[in-house]
């Protein structure tokens, strides 16, 4: 029986020599989480942007259910594209259950609300600065909504690092749609569980120890980023 030091060691080993099944694991998992953020930030930005910037009638109900859908549970959401993408469903016959897609649009159904409702938060809060100005320059909708995308890109950034924590942790719904085929639609959080339940303590460890390290480099870049676009502001 190991101990945790020695699991720690024998897992950063693995990590140091890179075998080709860990980085086939690790690849898929980034080609899955960053397709679906992109797909969730073209969606979830312009409405997110849409519902903060504008009054329309219904836009509390709007308000109320990108806040709520930002808890949808993960397995609810596997479950329904099974559902769908199944061979019995309406989209059954694009032969797309149990591949890298139908990871992908499970987790842009999950990612779509958060990065939506964190969008019109921040935009709706900096509307009510600009809301004079646009009125007076006669500014169009669209005008509008690429203005305050544009003036708020760096807190977007964060929204959008929000949607990546949420897709690359993703268990539930991968595993439902997925189905954690190895070689195919095997990825870190999968495989975390799988070998966990095997007792493989060292490979989970591994990608664990490469998962917090993705989180870990992510946020740093978006913070250097940040920070550089504050320091040409003050330039």
């Amino acid at each position: 029986m190991f101990s945790f030091a020695e699991m720690m060691i024998e897992a950063f080993g693995l990590i140091l020599r890179w075998e080709r099944d860990l980085g086939a694991i690790v690849l898929l998992s980034l080609r899955v989480t960053l397709t679906a953020v992109v797909l969730a930030s073209v969606i979830g930005l312009p409405l997110g942007a849409l519902v903060g910037a504008f009054r329309f009638p219904g836009r509390a109900v709007a308000t109320v259910v990108l806040n709520a859908l930002m808890g949808l549970p993960p397995v609810v959401v596997g479950l329904v594209v099974y559902l769908m993408l199944s061979a019995s469903g309406p989209l059954g016959v694009l032969g797309l259950l149990y591949t890298p897609a139908a990871m992908i649009i499970a987790q842009t159904i999950l990612v779509t609300p958060i990065i939506a409702a964190l969008t019109r938060q921040v935009i709706e809060d900096l509307h009510r600065e600009y809301a004079e100005q646009f009125a007076s320059l006669g500014v169009t909708a669209r005008g509008r909504v690429a203005a305050l995308l544009w003036d708020a890109r760096y807190s977007l950034l964060t929204v959008a690092l929000a949607g990546f924590g949420r897709a690359v942790a993703e268990v539930g719904a991968v595993l439902i749609v997925g189905g954690n085929i190895n070689h195919v639609t095997r990825v870190m959080t999968t495989t975390i569980a799988l070998e966990t339940s095997r007792g493989n303590l060292q490979l989970a460890l591994a990608l664990g120890v490469v998962l917090l390290g993705l989180a870990v480099t992510v946020n740093a870049a978006v913070m250097a980023l940040r920070a550089s676009a504050g320091r040409t502001a003050y330039a």
